[in-house]
């Protein structure tokens, strides 16, 4: 098999032994210049500037006092604790309406809310539980701080940290190279076009 195909190569002319890689399969070139231009490109690259700009500004001044407060109510506690946990009320559990939250936070974390750890179908809110502390306001605090961690969590997961100019500038070249790339492979299509029409080979 190996014979049969270095005479198969050795019988093509110069001119196509000579050829760049990406004349002679311009799609594989495309493929791999658009993977090296994915795993290069800037972080925040595909993003919308005008709501990568207010998630950043929001999260610059966010803190857990400028959430709203939600709904708390409170039951008996369930498990450990001694006498005080079952026979008081004061488990808390804090409900806040995914429409009221949104309110609060940037565009780009809206859809993200539901795919939250805390979030429930049925009512279509956010609904934390706490009932470790002593006190009501204590465990109705204490959901207040998860829902504060739970935003947090959910930005680091969208947000993407803001490129460096040299990442920036790696970035435009690998996508000049990109868009190079494609021309030249539109351009050898068309003459492979014309050559057919003319009654020449495809080479």
């Amino acid at each position: 098999m190996n014979s049969i195909r270095m005479r198969l190569l050795a019988s093509l002319s110069p001119m196509v032994r000579m050829r760049p890689a990406w004349a002679l399969n311009p799609s594989a070139a495309i493929v791999t210049t658009s993977r090296r231009l994915v795993r290069h490109q800037a972080f925040d690259a595909g993003f919308d500037p005008e709501e990568l700009a207010e998630a950043r500004r929001w999260h610059k001044s966010f803190h857990p006092s400028t959430l709203p407060q939600g709904d708390t109510s409170f039951s008996r506690s369930s498990g450990p604790g001694g006498q005080h946990v079952n026979k008081t009320e004061t488990k808390a559990t804090t409900t806040w309406p995914i429409s009221k939250l949104i309110a609060h936070l940037p565009k780009i974390l809206h859809a993200e809310l539901r795919h939250s750890k805390y979030y429930t179908r049925g009512n279509d809110s956010i609904t934390i539980q706490a009932q470790t502390e002593r006190s009501r306001s204590a465990n109705q605090a204490e959901n207040h701080q998860k829902l504060y961690d739970e935003l947090i969590n959910l930005y680091a997961k969208t947000v993407p940290a803001e490129s460096s100019p040299d990442k920036a500038r790696k970035y435009e070249a690998l996508k000049k190279t990109a868009r190079e790339t494609r021309l030249k492979e539109k351009k050898f299509l068309s003459s492979k076009k014309q050559s057919r029409k003319s009654g020449g080979s495809d080479y």
